[in-house]
């Protein structure tokens, strides 16, 4: 469908910039690609995070059977954060940011990508961001790369980001202010929604999306085409998993 020819966004400054991204800069690489691009798609967020929040009991390749007997129509690249509840529940529950970021992304992604590697830099200088066994930081050619230590093995980090992106008071023990939740498995049966070889080439403001350049802007939204792997399945919902909502802290 073609969407209606809505004014496009005010472009957002560098110091705007880098406050939206702040509260997901330090994401590891693809995690940060797949959140990116579903931020495009913010009117999905909301009830992916409910269905999200109710199979949260499942892992690995029975999340992805569910994923699949439900035959969800909603964007691959929503249906990719499926295995992250924590993730989509934060963007549901900020649906203006959400929305902010993902105009940004359609908008001025390179720009985008250039304040996450200021704010990169910003943990980086202060000690904050450093390789430990959640994952790698890679110092590569100016650009600051956040891999996980294993293929597949994705380790979400919680912070402030008013203070892992300030400078530390004398004296202050920074060891603990990024914390990681426990390891996510991302296997085979997820590559349908993109999540093999989706990464960014930060030189030339690439972001990569199983294997192939996301090309969603402001301009092709209505009609472009997620560059997933393998046909989307639409049919009636199976539903015949159990439905449990997680106990939230």
């Amino acid at each position: 469908a073609i969407l209606p020819a809505f004014a496009q966004p005010v472009a957002l400054n560098s110091k705007q910039l880098d406050q939206l991204v702040g509260r997901i800069a330090l994401y590891p690489d693809p995690l940060l690609a797949q959140v990116m691009t579903a931020s495009t798609y913010g009117s999905e967020i909301p009830e992916a995070a409910r269905w999200a929040d109710e199979h949260s009991y499942l892992k690995g390749n029975a999340l992805a059977k569910a994923i699949q007997d439900d035959h969800l129509t909603w964007n691959p690249s929503v249906l990719a954060l499926l295995p992250f509840p924590n993730v989509l529940d934060t963007m549901a529950r900020d649906p203006a940011w959400t929305e902010q970021l993902g105009n940004a992304v359609l908008t001025q992604h390179e720009q985008v990508m250039d304040a996450v590697q200021r704010m990169r830099k910003k943990a980086k200088d202060f000690g904050y961001l450093q390789p430990n066994s959640y994952v790698n930081v890679v110092y590569d050619g100016g650009y600051i790369q956040i891999l996980p230590v294993a293929p597949g093995l994705i380790y979400v980090p919680e912070y402030d980001p008013i203070v892992v992106f300030g400078r530390p008071a004398v004296g202050l023990v920074i060891g603990g202010a990024i914390r990681f939740g426990p390891g996510i498995t991302i296997g085979a049966a997820f590559a349908p929604w993109g999540w093999f070889g989706t990464s960014f080439i930060w030189p030339s403001h690439s972001i990569i999306i199983g294997r192939e350049p996301w090309g969603r802007t402001w301009v092709n939204r209505g009609a472009y085409v997620h560059p997933s792997v393998g046909p989307r399945i639409v049919g009636p919902r199976a539903e015949h998993h159990e439905l449990r909502a997680r106990l939230h802290k």
